[in-house]
């Protein structure tokens, strides 16, 4: 019984981690059309300003709402400076996407240094569940992600911003035509996705050792979340984040990690053999 309740909860924590690091990435692929090969390291920006924040005596709450700040400007001035001049040319945006990926890791480290990093997080000890004693901050890290993935849902739903990026996401011509400026729904929509990832990166941070390098651990894995439950779709990144962080923590107790994972993968390959455009393509 403990075992069964130690996976599914250890699969929400993944599944809450997932959900808000593949939403940005799903708005950037489905709107763009980019494959955003520096969007794992907006993860890492995001427990970096954790860092600093504490190491200048600010409180992880503070580090919550600095983050995505920091990314949301960060991904406004790249989208600017670098993504538009080549997001019509996708084999130029993934070079530029994967160069920038390398120059953000290794000013994080230049200006850091290569030490693991260690933040803490806003709750110690473990909850009751029966006689079950699970980690506070992975039910609060559970419980904060499903709220966050919600708020940005109805936002993208009701607000005029969403709605003009719903539009260009089914059809750019047509949403040109019908007034929306692609190139300011394109800024916004990159600098949404840099924020998600940033809170991502702040959520992660009290679980393991920060490092310029933490975000590649992700990249895949939304990468796979997105194509699976079908790019630009909100409702495929729920689906997407449940299948491949449900069965790689599932898996993960039955075989090695690195084996687990190349069998998520295999996963995914099926499910786009049968489903090309995803579970729930927008």
């Amino acid at each position: 019984m403990h075992m069964a309740l130690s996976m599914l909860l250890n699969s929400l924590t993944l599944i809450s981690i997932l959900l808000i690091v593949s939403m940005g990435l799903a708005i950037i692929f489905g709107l763009m059309n980019i494959i955003n090969l520096a969007h794992g390291e907006f993860v890492t920006i995001g427990a970096f300003t954790l860092v600093a924040v504490q190491a200048h005596g600010g409180s992880f709450w503070l580090g919550l709402v600095v983050a995505p700040v920091v990314g949301y400007v960060f991904g406004l001035v790249l989208e600017r400076l670098l993504i538009s001049r080549v997001a019509k040319n996708p084999l130029h945006a993934i070079l530029v996407t994967w160069g920038l990926s390398l120059l953000i890791q290794q000013v994080l480290q230049l200006t850091f240094g290569p030490e693991p990093q260690r933040v803490t997080g806003p709750f110690s000890g473990s909850m009751s569940l029966g006689d079950f004693q699970y980690p506070a901050y992975r039910i609060f890290l559970v419980a904060f992600s499903f709220a966050a993935f919600a708020i940005v849902t109805v936002a993208l739903r009701k607000s005029r911003f969403g709605l003009d990026l719903r539009a260009s996401i089914q059809s750019a011509e047509m949403s040109s035509v019908m007034g929306v400026d692609p190139n300011r729904t394109n800024a916004r929509a990159f600098a949404l996705g840099a924020a998600l990832a940033s809170v991502a990166g702040v959520l992660i941070a009290p679980l393991t050792a920060v490092t310029a390098f933490m975000g590649v651990n992700y990249l895949a894995r939304s990468f796979f979340v997105v194509l699976v439950g079908g790019a630009g779709s909100i409702g495929g990144v729920a689906a997407g984040s449940t299948i491949i962080g449900g069965l790689e923590t599932v898996l993960t107790y039955q075989i090695p990690p690195t084996v687990a994972q190349a069998s998520v993968l295999a996963v995914a390959i099926i499910i786009l053999r049968f489903r090309p455009r995803g579970i729930l393509p927008a």
